[in-house]
């Protein structure tokens, strides 16, 4: 199996490279590279930069104004924009939605929800978990009851990502009690501005307002508003996971905190030597890149065989624990190459529009926030137990 890239391809890296150089804001790289809390109008910002180059909806069919790029155009895009410090893409609504619609909405949905993505002028949040329906998510139990041309949602989803910023939320409701659990579910699109939605801030460990609780009271729905059939919703809810467990390795993002971590390791001293000189430190971050290489080259592996036209199995949940380890690896050696310093910090200087005197040194406000909040990658998408139980029984056959 050959796991080079092609001529082509390494051309297409050069293109990215250059277009990253010329148009990529220095202010978000800077902010990007230091850890900071990226406001909705820097997401939208590049975004819109994106969008003008056409590189903004890289899953999207080319008719829909899509890329048409293949799965390692995208791994290598993706490689590219970590390492120049570009924000990730908030994936709700480009990534997540959109696909759905595509594949399974109206003609009329398409027409007025893809443009308006592309344009960035919704910011979509998602409502599939709920407080009893988290891994377990056919067991949700948020209703919505036909009502002549509506449907009257009630019910309430939780850890709901930047959801405070969002003008809509995709949802799955229940819209059959009496059937099985994956066979009377429905996926609706409800406007946020909708009489009768609560949004409720959870305050994460690190003390960022990143995540929320989403209350329905009654709230009236458009029947129009349902995509694909009534009662069919868990297919749609399969085809998004799809899309969202896309790149969940986080190749790029590792491969670019990990030359943090050696930069913050090279800068910070104990009894005069560079922590990066001492043996026992040196050592653990040489693990540390030895092991994502080992994810790289799978990864490589991964994308190959489907370039070859072959399918990912169950390796991607390999992939999906082994790179939510490594990047909380990496934190934590941030925060001990840190020290004490690592310790004390000020609220303003994790914000994107901080211009004042840091505390320690401009690096060392975030380690310990990006510590604690990075605990969710081996939660969300899947948790690493449910990945390790996908493994013992296609794998392994348990």
């Amino acid at each position: 199996m050959d796991i080079h890239f092609t001529p082509e391809e390494l051309a297409f890296r050069s293109e990215v490279r250059a277009f990253l150089g010329q148009n990529l804001p220095a202010d978000l790289a800077e902010n990007v590279r230091l850890g900071r809390r990226l406001a909705k109008e820097d997401h939208q910002r590049w975004q819109k930069i994106l969008n003008q180059k056409g590189w903004y909806a890289v899953n999207w069919p080319v008719e829909h104004g899509g890329t048409d790029w293949s799965v390692v155009q995208k791994h290598i895009f993706d490689e590219e924009c970590a390492a120049a410090g570009a924000p990730r893409l908030v994936a709700f609504g480009v990534n997540m939605v959109a696909p759905v619609i595509i594949k399974f909405g109206t003609q009329t949905q398409k027409d007025y929800y893809l443009p308006r993505i592309l344009r960035s002028e919704d910011w979509w949040c998602q409502g599939y978990s709920e407080p009893g329906a988290g891994s377990d998510l056919a067991s949700l139990k948020t209703r919505a009851e036909r009502d002549g041309d509506h449907y009257l949602v009630n019910g309430q989803k939780t850890w709901t990502t930047l959801g405070q910023h969002a003008n809509r939320i995709f949802c799955l409701v229940r819209t059959d009690p009496s059937a099985k659990k994956q066979e009377g579910i429905s996926f609706l699109l409800i406007d946020m501005d909708t009489p009768g939605i609560t949004v409720r801030p959870i305050i994460t460990l690190d003390g960022e307002h990143e995540v929320n609780e989403v209350f329905f009271d009654n709230v009236r729905v458009p029947v129009e508003n349902l995509v694909g059939e009534e009662n069919k919703g868990w297919t749609c809810a399969k085809y998004l996971l799809t899309h969202e467990r896309t790149g969940q390795a986080g190749i790029g993002q590792s491969k670019a905190a990990l030359a943090h971590l050696k930069q913050i390791a090279s800068a910070e001293t104990v009894a005069g030597q560079s922590r990066i000189d001492d043996p026992l430190f040196r050592a653990r971050i040489a693990e540390l890149e030895m092991r994502l290489m080992a994810v790289e080259m799978s990864t490589l592996r991964i994308l190959a065989a489907t370039r070859d036209g072959g399918v990912p199995g169950a390796e991607s949940s390999l992939l999906k624990i082994q790179g939510s380890e490594i990047r909380q690896a990496i934190t934590d050696l941030m925060r001990k190459a840190l020290g004490p310093n690592a310790l004390p910090f000020l609220e303003p200087e994790l914000e994107s529009d901080f211009h004042g005197e840091p505390l320690y040194q401009d690096y060392s406000a975030s380690p310990a926030s990006q510590y604690f909040n990075l605990r969710k990658l081996s939660i969300y998408g899947g948790s690493n137990e449910i990945q390790k139980n996908i493994i013992a029984k296609l794998v392994l056959e348990l």
